[in-house]
């Protein structure tokens, strides 16, 4: 089987002339199904550009990328647009949810942009709000919900079209270390599904929790580490001490 993810010698500059900035530099890079990867690097190392470009969200100013053996380098950007509704999932540090909008309705936007009818839609959604833990919390709005609870429901979202591929972004920045571990659990349980996850993060502990680690530096690949014992964010959140007046 081929790589889900499939990067070739990607590079990507901004601006012309002597104003030009390398934010990626002849990245190769393959992640298989399956797999849990963290991206990690200090500000300006290159990895938010990289999720862009596997995200669909950005081309590449040279090399090759595909998906899913799709080459989307010189898509359009109509063209990448579809590819990404149908393959990936985002999750993001701002959780991005709509204000007045209940988590049941968050979470069935995505199909609505697919066109599926409202039946199936609320089922799909119902299903994914379960599978994260909130099934009693369909009705509520963002500002009803805790930080983690509002990232579960985004989870939720990135999960109802069913990806192959969740990619996360700093999805534990805005959050405490109980409620980190609680998302990161989350996470791994996903994976243990056969979900890929691409898990960008400037914190080693949470980078921790993954399979492989690649560190990314001024453009290119660092280091790309296979961690033999990942983090178990479920039995590290169970070693937390217990919450006060709990």
């Amino acid at each position: 089987m081929s790589a889900l993810i499939d990067l070739a010698s990607v590079s990507k500059n901004y601006g012309t002339g002597a104003a030009v900035v390398r934010a990626l530099r002849e990245v190769s890079l393959q992640i298989d199904h399956g797999d849990f990867v963290a991206l990690v690097g200090q500000s300006g190392s290159g990895k938010s550009t990289m999720m862009n470009i596997i995200g669909c969200l950005d081309r590449p100013s040279g090399g090759r990328y595909k998906l899913e053996g799709i080459d989307v380098t010189e898509r359009s950007n109509d063209a990448r647009a579809i590819v990404r509704n149908r393959l990936i999932g985002f999750v993001f540090q701002g959780f991005n949810l709509l204000a007045r909008t209940t988590a049941l309705e968050n979470v069935e936007l995505p199909l609505v942009y697919r066109g599926v009818s409202g039946r199936e839609r609320r089922a799909r959604a119902l299903r994914a709000l379960e599978s994260v833990g909130l099934a009693s919390r369909l009705h509520h709005t963002p500002n009803q919900l805790s930080g983690g609870q509002q990232q579960r429901v985004a989870i939720a979202r990135a999960l109802v079209t069913d990806p192959p591929l969740l990619l996360a972004d700093e999805p534990t920045g805005n959050l405490d270390t109980r409620t980190s571990l609680e998302v990161l659990d989350l996470l791994q349980g996903l994976n243990q599904r056969g979900i890929t996850i691409v898990l960008v993060t400037h914190e080693h502990d949470i980078a921790a929790c993954a399979k492989r680690v690649v560190t990314m530096r001024d453009g290119r690949v660092q280091s790309d580490v296979r961690n033999e014992s990942p983090t178990n964010a479920g039995e590290a959140l169970a070693a937390l001490p217990p919450v006060e007046g709990s």
